[in-house]
């Protein structure tokens, strides 16, 4: 693994990524000169520029520093770019996001979480659990924690760090953690991989990654082959059924999970998970599992469980009425899908619900079309807004038109993003959800903007 200079000059290319960002906060506290490129301002390319990072939007060499010590780039800036390849012949260390985010992880006790659904969720309750406990740790989260409303932890004196372990383009092999989380292994980047089997295979190799003696929480039912290291401990999570570590008693109350909480030795009776939906109680059994594993207690987990918020954009209530609901999630796979609309029917049964999705990629479209309109269909009315394309060209005959003709039986539209609030005024809402990982984000505060005035006129 590479090391990292002490302290110096970065440019980063991509920087307002979520992986990315959190990299520049960490530099950036570093006592670094932290500046960068990305394609798109955002409202977090905005705040980091607050935080005093020198951030421009065109591929233009011009614009790059002259005093570079360092170059972290993003596996998704296309290789015809200019800046990436007038960097790449410069002579400057040039590495990947996963490589500096592997390179600083090797010198701590680190807590990995993996898997194709539920890791940014775990990832951060894990980090809250043992920030709010006597351990503490350092945390890259793969999105913004609504507690601490940012993607970087820090810590001065712990020994811990948590990190979201992120499959696409294998990252996750940059890693050697002492504790590792596999939530699922479900077929996904298929552009990547090519097939699931490749995917399931590199699973495997990571759980090789595993530190001789350390441990791996793994989701019970997960048909995986692992390649441990001596002494590595195996663990089994559940939600559904008795394992290592499980959830019984599930309750909704006020609008909140109740559950007992079985470890290897005990129960944790009546705890409270303050971040609805069910299928985040499976969420918190594995980050209960790393943070139990890691050395913290139950008057530690307690109350640090019950005052999570969540992350922004998984189940993001931005709105909450009694007529009326706005939820934003990054689902983005079919399973992630359905996962948050049940969850939106359980918490409001008998309402109307309302999803707007945007595909993300062609090639994702593609391999889970008929996936998709299953899950889509769990709704009442789906407005579907054009793909975004990400990294990838278009691929004839992919597009959101054939992926609306494969739903049935549900009030459905194709909308363009700049017509979308008009679309709304025609809408009768209940329940709304903004679902998809593109740039539907930039529509959700002026979706709340439009819903927050019709809750004054209509008051």
């Amino acid at each position: 693994m590479p090391t990292l200079p002490n302290i110096g000059n970065v440019y980063f290319l991509g920087i307002g990524g979520i992986g990315m960002s959190a990299l520049a906060r960490y530099f950036l506290s570093r006592g670094w000169n932290v500046s960068g490129y990305d394609k798109t301002p955002s409202s977090l390319t905005y705040k980091l520029a607050e935080e005093g990072m020198n951030i421009h939007f065109e591929d233009d060499v011009t614009q790059i520093p002259e005093q570079l010590d360092l170059v972290v780039y993003t596996p998704a800036i296309p290789i015809d770019h200019k800046e990436f390849n007038h960097l790449k012949d410069a002579g400057i260390p040039f590495m990947k996001r996963a490589e500096v985010l592997g390179a600083i992880s090797d010198g701590f006790k680190t807590i990995a979480i993996a898997g194709t659904h539920g890791k940014t969720t775990t990832t951060t309750l894990c980090a809250h659990l043992l920030t709010q406990s006597k351990l503490g740790c350092q945390a890259f989260l793969g999105g913004i924690s609504k507690n601490y409303e940012s993607n970087l932890l820090l810590s001065a004196e712990s020994k811990f760090l948590v990190a979201e372990a992120d499959e696409f383009d294998r990252s996750f092999l940059q890693l050697h953690p002492k504790i590792a989380v596999i939530t699922s292994i479900d077929a996904d980047h298929l552009d990547i991989y090519g097939d699931h089997n490749s995917l399931v295979q590199t699973f495997s190799t990571f759980t090789g990654n595993i530190q001789a003696g350390g441990s791996l929480i793994l989701k019970k039912g997960l048909n995986l082959e692992l390649q441990l290291n001596q002494g590595t401990e195996i663990y089994s999570y559940s939600m559904i059924e008795a394992a290592d570590f499980y959830a019984s008693s599930i309750r909704l109350v006020d609008g909140l999970y109740h559950f007992n909480f079985h470890f290897p030795g005990g129960t944790m009776k009546d705890l409270v998970l303050g971040l609805p939906g069910l299928y985040n109680i499976e969420n918190a059994v594995a980050a209960l599992a790393s943070a139990c594993l890691a050395g913290t207690g139950e008057d530690e987990l307690r109350p640090a469980l019950a005052s999570f918020q969540g992350v922004r954009r998984r189940f993001d209530i931005r709105i909450r009425r009694k007529g009326l609901v706005y939820i934003d999630d990054y689902a983005h796979h079919p399973a992630e899908l359905t996962a948050s609309i049940t969850a939106a029917r359980n918490l409001f049964q008998g309402k109307k619900l309302t999803g707007i999705f945007q595909p993300h990629l062609y090639s994702r479209t593609r391999d889970f079309a008929d996936e998709f309109a299953r899950s889509l269909e769990l709704l009442d009315e789906i407005i579907l807004l054009p793909i975004y394309p990400a990294r990838e060209l278009p691929i004839p005959g992919v597009d959101s038109e054939m992926l609306l003709s494969k739903i049935q039986g549900r009030q459905k539209y194709l909308v363009s993003k700049s017509e979308l609030i008009d679309h709304l005024h025609k809408t009768n809402i209940e329940i709304l959800m903004t679902l998809g990982a593109g740039d539907i984000d930039t529509l959700v505060e002026p979706i709340e903007t439009y819903l927050n005035k019709l809750i004054i006129e209509t008051e």
